[in-house]
């Protein structure tokens, strides 16, 4: 049996032409969405795909590219799909900020009895490092990785084998040790700063120094507008587009 990945947007946080990195995991009838940016809306208008029709979203962490589209989707389930509420997968240091930090501000609404998360969304919690069964045939361990110092941000395990970053700095005992070597993961996609000093995120030259094999498992994500000048500049790496579909074995 197989399962889909469908990448919703590939930019980055500032990037214009693409919206942001987000994609959905479909499996049977079900979709999954990892992470809802500001843009991921849009994206999923784009692919034809309405808030009613998520089965649930996966939050990595909250710069504004990976959460502030949830108070779109948050407001359409209440007020044009009777207020469902669709499942939020998060870890608990993710919950506690979210709502308190990030969404109240734009989403309290005491006349509505709207004052916390739970008001618009199912929210179950997910413990670091547990593999957890979303859906059938979808489960996803969520690991911590480093993205900003001092804030919380994680990577995804997606049915043991698939490897997503989110947002990660360059680790390279991460990859060949953990997700190769032990994990044997046989895809992994990775946000990718094409150009620049990395700071917070792997770099494309960072990413090029990995051993051909694993390069041939990357595909490349979260990348800015000069994508396309980068063509050919990847290695055996690759790629992958705006409403790209990629089929993996369970």
């Amino acid at each position: 049996m197989s399962w889909q990945i469908q990448m919703v947007g590939t930019g980055s946080a500032f990037a214009k032409k693409y919206y942001n990195t987000s994609a959905l995991i479909l499996k049977d009838q079900v979709k999954v969405l990892i992470d809802c940016g500001y843009s991921t809306p849009q994206g999923l208008h784009a692919l034809g795909v309405t808030p009613d029709q998520l089965d649930g979203i996966v939050i990595s962490h909250i710069h504004a590219d990976h959460v502030f589209g949830l108070e779109e989707i948050g407001f359409r389930l209440f007020y044009n799909y009777n207020k469902k509420r669709m499942k939020l997968f998060l870890t608990e240091p993710i919950a506690r900020v979210l709502w308190e930090e990030t969404l109240q501000g734009s989403m309290y609404n005491s006349a509505e009895n709207c004052v916390q998360l739970t008001d618009y969304f199912d929210v179950v919690i997910l413990k670091e490092y547990e593999k957890t069964t979303l859906f059938p045939g979808i489960d996803i361990e969520m690991i911590p990785t480093l993205h900003v110092p001092s804030k919380n941000s994680y990577s995804l395990f997606i049915n043991e084998q698939t490897f997503y970053s989110a947002d990660l700095q360059f680790n390279r005992e991460l990859i060949l040790d953990e997700i190769i070597g032990r994990r044997k993961c046989h895809t992994l996609l990775h946000d990718c700063q094409l150009s620049g000093p990395p700071i917070i995120h792997a770099s494309l030259q960072q990413l090029l120094t990995l051993p051909q094999d694993v390069q041939e498992k990357i595909w490349l994500m979260h990348y800015d507008d000069r994508m396309e000048q980068f063509i050919g500049q990847t290695g055996h790496m690759s790629f992958i587009l705006q409403q790209q579909i990629v089929t993996l074995p369970e």
